[in-house]
């Protein structure tokens, strides 16, 4: 039984694993991946002789499938979460506290955001909840319109927007409320009076617990036990170019170094983007359709290795809200900043670390920007921020092209649609950031679920080796 994995980031290699799992040791499992190495956006680099993540740096423990895969891979014990520093915020001219007891910047009360809005501001929120009481349509609608119809631009602009940024790439206008907040959405259609009554409910309750993880190491560590413990070939700088139906099974045409040639598949799963998948399955209809109108955000991240000694604010790090500028009106290009040694105690040896990020939907220019270029622009907006001018002792540029999908109005019901249209083509599956969720915890749910799905087409259910 041959099974093809196309895409070997976290989702593609967490769907290897539970496949290996599920189908047992005489299954022939191939990843391609079109990078140098497996892994995608968990890439972890050696910057001035320390291993640093350059893509994503955390997975949420809130949600519970990436500490559960790493505690299955035997990492669990390795897992450890950040240090009590704080964020900051750049917002209205001021850097400041990002306020604690809100979701995704949306608070549940005024006093929670006094500190970052301005008095009319301020006032917006504080009058909200003598709004008439929120009502959605049946279809989605844009998470921005909501939040500027019942608090104002203020808090969009410089709460919820640079929040979101740091998720998706995108703001708040762009993105549905059903996809990025479905918990919001359910408790409006539930009667809430007010958005801040129906954030309050959905506020945790006051904890010390941690909200993320990391595995010291750098997050390649998963990437390795993953591969390690699904026993897949996994093929890289390995182009899928095309992909059709063999009679029950599927045929892919794939480039590498050593040429083009074909393979035979038994089925096969796509933890790629959409354009991608697009592209790879080429069929006209509903699910071409739903699939172009998937936009992605690029981004890069660069990371930066200060002197030893050198000094750091004392936060995790820097949001930077949309429109935000230098005191003489310059904008800034790096939408924030992560004080890596300062977030992260394992991180903390006397050498300064921090990552700029640099990119938002629709805000490609500074992309276009050479690496030492985007280097000295994020070193001169750090300097503006924290007047840290050091000269970096290592630096490094990592892009993220069409790294972040968006979640716009009606995404979860236009994915609905593309997995139902896939699902009918028999013996193929999707899993990945695109789907349900962009975090490393929805990609281990969405491969897992892919899996399954396709072991259950592959054997009998008195079969399947284990679940």
């Amino acid at each position: 039984m041959r099974v093809a994995l196309v895409g070997g980031g976290v989702s593609g290699l967490t769907a290897a694993y539970r496949l290996r799992q599920a189908l047992g040791d005489d299954a022939e499992l191939t990843v391609f991946d079109a990078a140098d190495r497996p892994g995608g956006k968990l890439r972890t680099e050696s910057l001035a002789g320390t291993d640093v993540d350059v893509g994503a740096e955390a997975f949420l423990v809130r949600r519970p499938e990436a500490v559960a895969l790493a505690e299955e891979l035997g990492l669990g014990d390795r897992v450890v979460h950040p240090t009590s520093m704080r964020p900051l915020v750049r917002a209205g001219g001021r850097t400041t506290a990002l306020p604690t007891g809100t979701l995704m910047g949306i608070p549940a009360s005024a006093e929670q955001v006094a500190g970052v809005l301005s008095e009319d501001g301020v006032a917006a929120v504080v009058a909200e909840p003598s709004l008439p009481a929120p009502t959605l349509p049946g279809h989605d609608v844009a998470l921005g319109v909501l939040l500027r119809e019942r608090f104002g631009d203020e808090l969009v602009d410089r709460l919820v927007n640079p929040l979101l940024a740091g998720v998706y790439g995108g703001g708040a206008d762009s993105l549905g409320l059903r996809a990025v907040l479905p918990a919001l959405a359910e408790r409006i259609d539930a009667g809430a009076r007010s958005l801040t009554e129906a954030i309050a409910a959905l506020l945790p309750p006051t904890s010390d617990a941690p909200v993320f993880g990391t595995l010291p190491g750098g997050l390649g560590v998963l990437v390795d036990a993953l591969v390690d413990a699904a026993r897949a070939e996994v093929v890289t700088g390995a182009m899928v170019r095309e992909l059709r139906r063999s009679g029950t099974g599927w045929t892919l045409t794939v480039t590498t170094d050593a040429g083009t040639k074909t393979e035979d598949c038994d089925a096969v799963l796509l933890a790629v983007p959409a354009p991608a998948v697009r592209k790879l399955l080429a069929t006209p209809g509903t699910a071409a359709t739903d699939l172009a109108d998937v936009e992605l955000a690029s981004m890069a991240v660069v990371t930066l290795a200060l002197p030893r000694g050198t000094a750091l604010p004392e936060a995790s790090g820097i949001l930077v809200g949309v429109g935000e500028t230098w005191d003489d009106g310059t904008p800034f290009t790096a939408k924030a900043f992560t004080f890596s040694s300062r977030k992260w105690a394992h991180l903390d040896d006397g050498q300064a670390l921090l990552r700029g990020s640099v990119g938002r939907f629709g805000e490609q220019d500074a992309l276009r920007a050479t690496d030492d270029e985007l280097i000295r622009r994020v070193r001169a907006d750090l300097a503006e921020l924290t007047g840290v001018t050091a000269e970096p002792v290592a630096a490094t540029v990592r892009r993220w092209g069409g790294g972040l999908p968006q979640y716009g109005v009606g995404h979860p019901e236009r994915v609905g649609r593309i997995e139902r249209d896939v699902a009918a083509l028999g013996r193929i599956a999707l899993a990945g950031a695109t789907w349900h969720g962009v975090g490393i915890p929805a990609c281990v749910a969405t491969a897992s679920a892919a899996a399954h799905r396709l072991a259950d087409q592959l054997l009998p259910a008195s079969a399947l080796v284990g679940d």
